[in-house]
């Protein structure tokens, strides 16, 4: 007993000390900040050690959570509900008398009249409640199925993991971790036993010892396995879509029951067994690691090809025995027919010629369904195949013929039909054209416009058009994307985990952008996968720069300055590339910065030492040390299911040649002095034959800037000005929590503005006096006067720096689904005429988190 209260205890600090920090009316128990995201890590270290440790937690969970009620502590809802629902996951057994799981349902059902996000983290919380009400353990077996690519026939659900490194922007020791999460392979044997041991353990407890159940379970086959496998998926799943939960579990326990004595296994020798509770871990998912530095996600496709062949294969197997067994059914039923006839025959003793007449025609009329079914069998393969057509992808019109032939076909066979929608499951067009229309496709409302042609007793939308021949002015209101479920019917979700510092969120970022472009055009990833973005922050490597070499545009010509009194020596290299972009997410949910953002201020030999124990393919008992990086992206990966949108910037840029080119960015641009300094630095061992000079040592750019004030009210206001600068930087504005508000799309504009400069005959020009400006603004437009040339930079990337620039142009990246928006564009250069106003969708980077923004 006392050894119970002394866990209860230690349990009750560890929870405390996870919760240390986020709510507004709490002080942080310690001054330092450096190992808050191992509180969590910790206690479910702690929890694992018994099983009945979990509820316990559980409880304690609880406890906290009605405080939290009672105190309005918002702060402290989204990490209650994660941890109890990660609990709940690796919870071995609820006993019969246990009314933890009822308990839960009352204290997390208050929630639903709180704002959002809490009320949807409630909601999913009590759905999965419900669910382990009605079949316990279900959520761990979902996982683990998803998560290992285990498919039956009825469910084929999957979720990939691809870490996407760059080795030069992480430590060595990063890498190593990631190479070694790919490294683990659980065997498909060894997967099947632990999802029936635990789906056992789950309803019966200690009812059925695991040690016998594993040796009954290792004497099968894997394809007996299988089946035993796809067996208990379905009770647990048929259990699921049960209304009342006491019969929902009966039918669990009969189920299960029933296949034990099919398997083999010994019973019980009464109600209570001297078996004992086992905590079995999660598998570790199955990753594959890329080492990727592209501005594109090109290297998916690789997945993609390898997922198709995958489908290719299993699918014509299946045809195959689809088709046996319809010839030997259809053999038999032609001898039973035959004999049938033939008795006839015998028993009348003559030929019946009305027989054999209809036994001609049904003969005809069969081969004419079958003929006609043949036929119709090919068109809606071909209208579905993987070449797409004009009309379904280039233009997203659906074809009123095939709208109509579907109504028209014959009834064909369960299994032609099964056969063909497999088949078709990778290519078949979306149905978003709606959702689309109103974030303003332009190809959703062609779509409208031509189905509503042949719908005139319905209401008609109204479509606005811009009159290219009528000069107009032009007034769009700006919509944030809405964030849906729409793709959650894919059956194989593709979890993207890209680890590194502010230049790789912009690579991110560009690759996303590309991606639309691409999809939109052909889909391919969209079609097959619901993608995920995961971002992980890491401190950029000390080693050489990302982008070493000639930038995007060739090498700045910069002359070297040799035994320059004035030469500053290299900042740290933890300057070079910030965590801005980890630090806005982080503010959004406190939870991705407790737990994410956090592993910047732990030392690397920390995070990637040995310590968890995981179990291995070889053999029962050995053990392989998981890294603790490695159990928090698998924590991340797992439990981040609401992303944030951050919004991303382009820019339009014109060089000295004529040139024109459209760059996409997400944190900052530098534009002068400062994407210098940085081409430099980018040179590597090259570098020290030059002065890296500070702005004084700077030589000045007379610019001709164009920007929009935002002001506090919202309202904006156009200022045009010509400044000698020697820089102009561009950086997202939200760094702080009062400054998110519903325009997170500002930039903060900083020009180095040169006021005195002394020019001298005999040593180096000097800036005596700078000043530096601030101003929010949402577009810019920076311009060379008198043929002067700059650089830019984009998101602190090495690779992304463009020479020779002579105009610059900022502003707000809008979907490029939209094709409407360079015809408005182009209409305002003649304004005399207003325009109704349109909404344009702002383009986003869906990052995950784990609760969504905060309110």
């Amino acid at each position: 007993m006392q050894h119970t209260s002394c866990t209860e205890d230690r349990i009750h600090h560890a929870l405390e000390r996870c919760l240390d920090g986020l709510s507004s009316a709490r002080s942080p128990m310690q001054s330092w900040h450096a190992g808050l995201c191992m509180n969590r890590w910790s206690l479910e270290e702690l929890v694992k050690r018994d099983p009945e440790h979990f509820l316990i937690l559980l409880q304690e969970i609880l406890r906290k959570t009605r405080e939290v009620q009672e105190q309005c502590q918002y702060e402290l809802v989204a990490p209650l509900v994660l941890m109890f629902s990660s609990t709940l996951l690796q919870t071995p057994y609820f006993p019969p008398d246990c009314t933890i799981l009822t308990e839960a349902c009352e204290v997390f059902r208050c929630f639903l009249t709180w704002p959002e996000p809490y009320c949807s983290l409630c909601r999913d919380l009590l759905s999965t409640l419900h669910e382990e009400l009605k079949a316990p353990g279900i959520s761990y077996h979902r996982l683990v199925r998803e998560e290992q690519g285990l498919v039956t026939a009825n469910h084929r659900s999957k979720t990939m993991t691809v870490l996407l490194v760059n080795p030069i922007d992480v430590p060595p020791e990063f890498l190593s971790v990631s190479e070694q999460l790919s490294s683990i392979q659980h065997s498909q044997k060894e997967t099947y036993i632990t999802l029936i041991k635990h789906a056992y353990q789950s309803a019966l407890g200690t009812k059925l010892p695991l040690h016998n159940m594993h040796k009954a379970l290792q004497s099968k086959t894997v394809e007996e396995l299988g089946q035993v496998f796809s067996d208990v998926t379905e009770v647990l799943e048929t259990a699921v879509t049960m209304e009342d939960p006491d019969k929902a579990r009966e039918h669990v326990m009969q189920g299960l029951e029933g296949l034990r004595r099919k398997i083999g296994i010994p019973a019980s020798n009464g109600w209570r067994s001297d078996g004992m509770l086992q905590t079995l871990p999660l598998p570790t998912a199955k990753c594959c690691v890329y080492k990727w530095n592209k501005d594109n996600f090109d290297i998916l496709n690789d997945i993609l090809e390898r997922e198709y062949s995958m489908a290719t294969t299993q699918s014509s197997s299946e045809q195959e025995e689809g088709e046996e067994e319809e010839i030997q059914q259809g053999v038999e039923e032609e001898e039973e027919d035959n004999m049938v006839e033939g008795d006839a025959v015998m028993r009348n003793g003559r030929v019946d010629h009305r027989a054999s007449t209809l036994s001609t025609c049904s003969i005809l009329s069969t081969l004419s369904t079958a003929s006609k079914d043949s036929m119709f069998s090919t068109y809606s393969m071909a209208s579905t195949s993987s070449v797409p057509s004009a009309l379904s992808v280039a233009s997203g019109v659906d074809s009123d013929f095939c709208e109509d032939l579907e109504d028209i076909q014959p009834e064909k066979s369960s299994k032609s039909k099964a056969r063909l929608s497999r088949l078709s499951m990778l290519f078949k067009p979306s149905n978003n054209l709606y959702r689309a229309k109103s974030l303003g496709n332009q190809e959703a409302k062609d779509l409208q416009l031509s189905r509503s042609t042949r719908s005139y007793s319905l209401p008609q939308p109204v479509l606005l058009k811009v009159a290219e021949q009528q000069p107009l002015k032009h007034v769009c209101f700006r919509r944030r994307p809405i964030l849906s479920c729409d793709e959650d019917n894919k059956a194989t979700t593709l979890r993207v985990v890209v680890f590194g510092a502010d230049h790789i969120a912009g690579k991110v970022a560009r690759a996303y952008s590309n991606l639309r472009l691409q999809e939109r055009a052909c889909p391919r990833l969209t079609r097959v996968f619901k993608l995920q973005f995961f971002f992980i922050p890491v401190r950029r490597s000390c080693g050489s720069p990302s982008g070493a070499g000639s930038p995007s545009s060739g090498v700045l010509s910069i002359s070297p300055v040799k035994g320059s009194a004035n030469a500053e020596p290299n900042p740290p290299c933890s300057e070079d590339s910030t965590n801005d972009i980890a630090h806005f997410i982080g503010i959004l949910d406190p939870w991705y910065k407790r737990n994410m953002l956090s592993l910047l201020n732990l030392p690397v030999s920390v995070l990637c030492q040995q310590t968890s124990k995981i179990e291995t393919e070889s053999c029962e008992g050995s053990s392989e040390r998981l890294p603790i990086l490695a159990d928090l992206v698998l924590y991340y990966c797992r439990h981040a299911a609401r992303p944030v949108l951050v919004q991303l910037y382009q820019a339009e840029l014109t060089l000295a040649g004529g040139e024109r080119r459209t760059e996409v960015f997400i944190h900052s641009l530098e534009l002068g002095h400062t994407a210098g300094t940085r081409a430099i630095k980018a040179m590597g061992a090259a570098s020290k034959r030059f002065g890296i000079d500070g702005d004084r040592e700077a030589v000045p750019l007379t610019l001709e800037v164009v920007y929009n004030k935002v002001g506090v009210s919202g309202r904006s206001q156009w200022s045009k000005t010509e400044k000698v600068c020697t820089s102009i930087n561009l950086i997202k504005a939200c760094k702080k929590p009062e400054e998110l508000d519903s325009k997170m799309e500002y930039l903060q504009l900083m020009m180095t503005e040169v006021l005195k400069r002394q020019n001298s005959k005999s040593k180096k020009g000097y800036n005596q006096q700078l000043s530096t400006t601030e101003v929010k603004v949402d577009k810019v437009q920076v311009c060379g006067a008198s043929s002067t040339t700059f650089a830019v930079c984009l998101d602190q990337d090495e690779k992304k720096i463009f020479q020779s620039v002579t105009r610059c142009e900022v502003s707000v990246c809008y979907k490029p689904d939209s094709t409407a928006d360079w015809k408005l564009r182009r209409a305002i250069s003649t304004q005399t005429q207003p325009l109704h106003p349109t909404f344009c969708s702002l383009l986003c980077l869906p990052i995950a988190t784990f609760s969504g923004a905060q309110p």
